[in-house]
């Protein structure tokens, strides 16, 4: 089993940071490898969002649907995959004033078979890379503000 949570702190107000995260079809703009995320609604997430993602990871393209499970407006959403991988998560948002938010993303994942044994690597380089997509949606943020 994988466990990951990574957060950052954004100088931008959490309002505008939730309408990024809560949009999965802004996600190939700051998720590396993400080639296509067609989410369905389109907009931000309610309850029931399905997701079609095509995304490249470490040289191998996978192709992976989500279901939104629950969504606390404006702070928290979680997703579980409902094909590709055996996984659930979320993303937050925690306001730390006016113009300052925590931003979190969670992951908890089942490796299918010999990845098991590549556990400790795969946590990982997951960690690297959504810390790495954190950094990149700081950046898109605050570049433009």
């Amino acid at each position: 089993m994988i466990e990951l949570e990574v957060s950052i702190d954004i100088a931008r107000p959490a309002a505008e940071i939730w309408r990024i995260i809560s949009d999965f079809g802004q996600d190939p703009r700051w998720r590396a490898g993400v080639t296509t995320m067609a989410p369905d609604p389109p907009g931000p997430v309610v309850p029931g969002t399905a997701t079609d993602e095509s995304i490249s990871f470490r040289g191998r393209s996978y192709r992976t649907g989500r279901l939104v499970t629950r969504v606390v407006p404006g702070r928290e959403f979680s997703w579980r995959m409902t094909s590709g991988f055996d996984a659930e998560g979320g993303r937050s948002v925690v306001p730390l004033g006016e113009d300052r938010c925590r931003v979190t993303v969670r992951l908890r994942c089942r490796p299918p078979g010999l990845h098991r044994l590549r556990g400790p690597l795969l946590s990982r380089a997951l960690r690297q890379k959504y810390r790495q997509d954190l950094r990149r949606l700081s950046d898109l943020v605050t570049t433009r503000a």
